[in-house]
């Protein structure tokens, strides 16, 4: 297909950025999307065009927010980074230390850290999880505190798809002085002050029309794309990725084939939506001295930090592959790259969008699409505009 109108800006040389995005519909399959780039805290790149969705041909515009699952994680992580910053949240302290009742069931001895790195073994829920349930946040939190870690705290890891986020707001609503949700917290202390079109709870106010839905593949082209093992234990309901990822509540929940996602929802782990413009401005200030939102250089020296492994090492148990994370944030590893070096981190969505701080080069990069890919180590749509970015 020819590629549409590229709608956008790049600063001198970054037009090899704006020459990748117009290959991604003509060689890559894009639907449409926007990537932007920050460096040093100013804009360099800031691009976006094609189709916010097939069914009604609208465009993706400048404003337009797309879901993002699991990239939703790192801006999870920059709400506990600011408590971090505060004063307010010891890393290495243990979960209970701020909310006495996890320690049930076996819990008592998980770090923040541990919890934080997916090596908790609290990746999947053994009472019934629902939207109700999640409305409800000391219903939920009583269910937390019953359920029973599947090893003890640091032993292996796997990845907590969908449960991390819910552990991280009840952590926010017991140290935030205000007693805010992750969710607000998030609005009001970044969103708010970088001026960002990025939402961890939708509101009722934002039109349908600004939001991107994912268009899904079809399932022979799932099939023929994804690993069979991978493919094998989705189906297995006893397997972590079903557990972890896929059953109660899994990440349909949160999708409304109506209105794109629920709203008045929070899911800190994959409900939120978000434009390129937002990730990237985020990450950036991350990446070149957190002024503007505070951030200290102890906080920041965590984060760029090396991930820390379980004493099973860095194998996942959902992956069924080397994975790194720390402090709610993926690190470069093996099968996904990002960045100058291993002071990067962020988090990329199933789907493709990917948003980081790339610290080495003061560097904050967003990626969002309105069509779903099916890559588990990187997205060419990606990976061929990160390439294009000039050292």
């Amino acid at each position: 297909m020819a590629a549409p109108r590229i709608e956008g800006t790049v600063a001198a040389g970054y037009e090899r950025v704006r020459a990748a995005f117009a290959q991604n519909f003509v060689e890559r399959g894009e639907l449409g999307g926007a990537v932007c780039v920050y460096r040093d805290g100013e804009k360099v790149v800031d691009l976006w065009g094609g189709l916010r969705d097939r069914a009604s041909g609208a465009p993706f515009r400048e404003d337009t927010m797309a879901v993002v699952h699991s990239t939703t994680k790192g801006l999870a992580a920059m709400v506990l980074a600011l408590l971090h910053s505060r004063g307010l949240l010891d890393y290495d302290e243990r979960v209970a230390t701020y909310w006495p009742d996890f320690a049930m069931a076996g819990k008592e001895r998980v770090t923040v850290r541990q919890l934080l790195a997916h090596q908790a073994g609290l990746h999947a829920f053994d009472e019934r999880v629902d939207r109700a349930v999640v409305a409800d946040l000391e219903r939920l939190a009583r269910i937390m505190e019953r359920q029973r870690p599947a090893w003890p705290p640091g032993e292996r890891q796997a990845y907590h798809a969908i449960t991390l986020g819910f552990y991280e707001g009840e952590l926010v609503r017991r140290l935030d002085p205000a007693h805010r949700t992750l969710g607000r917290a998030f609005d009001e202390d970044i969103a708010a002050r970088l001026r960002l079109d990025a939402y961890l709870r939708v509101p009722e106010s934002i039109s349908d029309a600004r939001l991107a839905p994912l268009e899904a593949p079809s399932l022979l082209r799932r099939l023929r794309a994804m690993p069979l093992s991978f493919t094998l234990a989705a189906m297995n309901p006893r397997s972590v990725l079903h557990r972890a990822l896929i059953a109660n509540p899994g990440t349909g929940f949160y999708l409304d084939p109506r209105r794109v996602v629920v709203r008045e929802l929070e899911a800190p782990s994959g409900l939120a939506v978000a434009s390129a413009r937002a990730l990237a401005r985020a990450y950036g200030v991350f990446a070149s001295g957190g002024r503007e939102l505070g951030l200290r250089p102890e906080t920041l020296a965590e984060l760029e930090a090396p991930a820390r492994p379980s004493r099973n090492g860095f194998h996942d148990e959902l992956f069924g592959a080397e994975a790194r994370f720390s402090l709610g944030f993926m690190k470069p590893n093996e099968s996904v790259r990002f960045g100058h070096d291993d002071r990067a981190y962020g988090a990329p969505g199933t789907g493709g969008s990917i948003g980081y701080a790339d610290p080495s080069r003061g560097i904050g990069y967003g990626y969002v699409t309105s069509r779903m890919g099916l890559h588990l180590e990187g997205d060419p749509r990606d990976l061929a505009l990160r390439a294009a970015i000039p050292e």
